[in-house]
């Protein structure tokens, strides 16, 4: 079992393709996990990627997208080992920390794929007109 295990979720409203665009922006990875070397095991396009990772962590990581409703729930996976050995008591917040920029890099995709769609209303839809009340 890997010292640092990381498996979270979050459901986007967009199209698959849509996210995976974003995904697989290069340029993205290093503001969301700065320390890490990436390297591509497996291009899955709309269904996510899979990497090895290296840096200051050696293991795996990947983000599997997976459809659901109108979007899909981006379900992100973290298996590694510290590069310097962490004390019993770093081990938690190592966890914690990588826990929180898997979620910064999920909510920064909502955010800039959900940007300006009303709640409740599908991705892509005509936006309603609001009758007035008398």
């Amino acid at each position: 079992m890997s010292s640092i295990q990381i498996a979270d979720q979050t459901f986007v409203a967009a199209p698959g393709v849509a996210v995976a665009g974003l995904l697989g922006d290069r340029g993205r990875w290093r503001g969301w996990w700065p320390d890490l070397v990436l390297e591509v095991r497996e291009d899955r396009a709309d269904k996510g990627i899979r990497w090895t990772i290296g840096g200051s962590l050696i293991g795996t990581m990947e983000v599997w997208l997976e459809p659901c409703l109108d979007g899909v729930v981006l379900h992100y996976f973290l298996h590694a080992e510290p590069q310097q050995a962490l004390s019993p008591r770093a081990l938690p917040a190592a966890n914690r920390a990588r826990r929180v920029a898997g979620r910064k890099m999920a909510f920064e995709i909502k955010a800039r794929l959900e940007a300006g769609r009303p709640a409740g209303v599908a991705p892509g839809a005509p936006p309603r007109a609001v009758a007035a009340v008398p």
